[in-house]
């Protein structure tokens, strides 16, 4: 597939891991430079000596001076931006509405869904001043159904995916095409914490809540970091041109999120 990403400028959020890790790999094998940012130290360290030429900022995403800091040096650095991945999200509390402490919602909203937006409104102007691009936001199959014991993050991803939508309508008359990517579970340490939480607040065994979700997944999978990697190329490329205002699904065909 010619992608027609060659010299073209990103800006990847919690690039130096997981999914990031595998999107930033993925847009610099298509020819892109790339800038990531990440709360880890020391995973920036490790995916700066694997990936020569990433640029890399230390910055959490909820903090508006951080993100400020992000875009002045990735902006210096590649003179300018063509594509936004707001990828960086947690998975916030696992329990009951009535179990949760309100610093715990404040936390997964903040980096969920201000994240997004705090990027997308420093991204907007450079995008446009390049003459158009891509912005793609990581929802999540929590952003398409009802989650129970994750109402924080559900509330996020739907979220995300109405930020989508409206950003697609604004800057569509710029050439800037927005859209959302819906991950399934994805096979890591993320999802293994997350399980384990789940099993613990309803009593069962981590196996056993394993099975439930993946029978709540029509090809009996979870997948992969590469997986999400491969549909932000394609929507980012000169293949995805005419895409825009989506939220697309990568995740075996989920049925739903009973547990």
């Amino acid at each position: 597939m010619e992608t027609g990403l060659s010299g073209k400028r990103a800006i990847v959020t919690a690039g130096a891991n997981g999914i990031g890790r595998a999107i930033s790999e993925t847009l610099m094998a298509a020819g892109a430079r790339v800038h990531i940012c990440d709360v880890d130290e020391a995973q920036i360290a490790a995916a700066r000596a694997t990936l020569p030429g990433l640029g890399a900022t230390l910055a959490d995403v909820s903090d508006v001076a951080a993100v400020d800091r992000l875009f002045d040096e990735a902006l210096d650095a590649m003179g300018g931006l063509d594509i936004l991945v707001n990828n960086a999200g947690i998975a916030g509390p696992v329990a009951p509405v009535d179990k949760i402490d309100p610093e715990d919602w404040r936390r997964c909203i903040a980096v969920d869904l201000d994240g997004p937006f705090l990027c997308a409104r420093r991204a907007v102007p450079a995008i446009r001043e390049a003459g158009g691009g891509s912005i793609v936001n990581i929802s999540s199959t929590a952003g398409l159904f009802g989650f129970p014991n994750r109402s924080p993050y559900a509330a996020a991803k739907w979220g995300v995916i109405g930020f989508t939508k409206t950003l697609a309508m604004e800057l569509g008359p710029n050439g800037i095409r927005v859209n959302a990517i819906c991950p399934g579970s994805v096979s890591g340490p993320r999802i293994d914490a997350v399980i384990a939480g789940a099993a613990k607040a309803d009593g069962i065994t981590e196996e056993a809540m394993r099975n439930i979700w993946l029978r709540q997944v029509s090809m009996r999978t979870f997948v992969e970091a590469q997986d999400i990697a491969n549909m932000v190329l394609f929507i980012c490329s000169d293949a995805g041109a005419k895409i825009s205002g989506q939220a697309l699904s990568v995740d075996g065909h989920t049925e739903s999120l009973s547990a």
